[in-house]
């Protein structure tokens, strides 16, 4: 990502949007399972752009031979993806999937089980669900609409999206296939491209200020002295969001203005 000046036309939701696109750039001829409305439009910006060869699915049992809106029903069906074949291409790795998190900690360790003790949490969340057997298996990134010490923590409470440090302490059964691609939140982009896979900063999105980052996160968190910022959609990019994956303009419910 470059950085660049960002026009006053283009939203926060719009530089998400663009983010976390990016996440499937190069992939090929993977499964995008995008969770959340951001990663959804995503998802379709991509494959109507960089990604051609992206596959997408009705959210349910089909894929999808076009791009519908986010919402709408697609009028072309490419193939039958039942959850058994959905299965099997995530124990291949043929799926990059981009999860949320409730917790998330410097080494991509992710939590959507519970807060506190797990014996006895002081707030019930989502469960493990399939969050290990994903992140041992594809690729996978993450999407946080909301940046805050309460997301970006020193630990998670519980393990379930399986991070760098925890897969290397498990051996090389977890580390063979293990890939955290991307953080996307609505501050900013990540990875963990370190020698230690400490999360780092890519690019702040337009507008955000390092002293904004810090206070917003729960850890120490390294920022470049000349750190780029999250690339500006580009006006077909604007139209193809606006006019044909969100005309609704979903994804601006979706991350609010601070």
């Amino acid at each position: 990502m470059t950085a660049t000046t960002a026009p006053s036309t283009v939203s926060r939701a719009e530089y998400c949007v663009v983010a976390c696109a990016e996440a499937w750039r190069g992939d090929g001829e993977v499964l995008a399972s995008p969770m959340g409305t951001v990663p959804s439009i995503a998802a379709r910006l991509a494959r109507l752009t960089f990604a051609p060869d992206l596959l997408l699915t009705d959210g349910e049992a089909l894929l999808t031979g076009d791009v519908p809106a986010v919402g709408a029903r697609s009028a072309v069906t490419e193939g039958w993806l039942p959850y058994r074949r959905h299965l099997t291409m995530v124990m291949g790795g043929r799926r990059h999937v981009m999860m949320g998190a409730s917790q998330i900690d410097r080494f991509g360790n992710q939590n959507i089980s519970c807060v506190g003790d797990w014996r006895r949490p002081t707030r019930q969340l989502l469960g493990v669900r399939g969050a290990p057997v994903n992140t041992l298996n594809n690729p996978v990134s993450y999407w946080i609409p909301r940046h805050s010490p309460r997301v970006f923590v020193e630990r998670v409470d519980m393990i379930c999206g399986v991070g760098y440090d925890s897969a290397a302490a498990a051996g090389p059964s977890a580390t063979r296939f293990h890939e955290l691609r991307r953080v996307v939140s609505d501050l900013g982009v990540f990875d963990f491209a370190t020698p230690d896979h400490a999360m780092r900063v890519v690019s702040l999105h337009p507008g955000v200020t390092p002293d904004e980052l810090h206070e917003a996160t729960g850890f120490p968190l390294q920022v470049p002295l000349a750190t780029p910022r999250t690339r500006t959609p580009s006006p077909h990019e604007l139209h193809l969001i606006r006019a044909v994956v969100d005309p609704s303009g979903l994804r601006e419910r979706e991350v609010r203005t601070r």
